[in-house]
């Protein structure tokens, strides 16, 4: 361990018909699988130089043969049967490990940027908790430096009440947080209407 910062990425191991399914309801699975594997390179690449520890959890097995390794970010599996549960493990292994701040993102955001990862770690100095909003009603990005499991709990993920969920959780907890910028997940068709160079 290097730093007291660890970045915990969260992807789909990229497979046909296993990713960005319902992309695929209405591009196909071949168009999906590139689209997800386009977005996996730019989770990467603006991850990849980070000021941080960088960890890579991925959906069903470790590949020990990708960019992930060649990048230098530690390699795991995601545990629990769902989201919440998931993010819940990731979070308690990083503290166990001895981390001050740990943030987990998707690789669903083509509007992620360096600049807001570091940000985010930045906000964790003085806040509990950041938060990432996503238009579409969840997050992007979750970090803190305290764990509060309560935020991973009664959720139905992939819904628009996630994110107001999660801020009416922090306000009963009394936690302070402050929220980055609002961006894009690319899940549906309609949301490559702004991503032209991706179709």
């Amino acid at each position: 361990m290097h730093s007291d910062n660890l970045i915990m990425i969260f992807i789909r191991n990229p497979e046909l018909g296993k990713v960005k399914t319902r992309l695929a309801k209405t591009l196909g699975d071949e168009k999906a699988l590139h689209i997800y594997n386009l977005l996996l390179n730019h989770t990467n690449k603006v991850s990849k130089d980070l000021n941080a520890d960088k960890a890579v959890f991925y959906s069903d097995y470790i590949d020990s043969n990708d960019q992930w390794q060649n990048d230098g970010f530690i390699q795991l599996t995601q545990i629990g049967n769902e989201l919440g549960e998931k993010m819940t493990n990731a979070f308690l292994k990083a503290f166990n490990m001895g981390y001050k701040k740990a943030i987990i993102i998707g690789s669903d955001c083509f509007d992620l940027s360096e600049n807001i990862l570091s940000e985010a770690f930045t906000i964790l100095n003085e806040k509990e908790v950041v938060l990432g909003p996503a238009k579409d009603g969840g997050y992007y990005l979750i970090g803190m430096k305290t764990f509060y499991p309560s935020l991973f709990q009664n959720k139905i993920w992939s819904t628009e009440n996630v994110l107001q969920d999660t801020l009416l959780d922090l306000l009963r907890l009394n936690v302070s947080f402050k929220l980055l910028p609002t961006l894009s997940d690319i899940d549906e068709e309609k949301d490559l209407l702004n991503y032209k160079k991706l179709i």
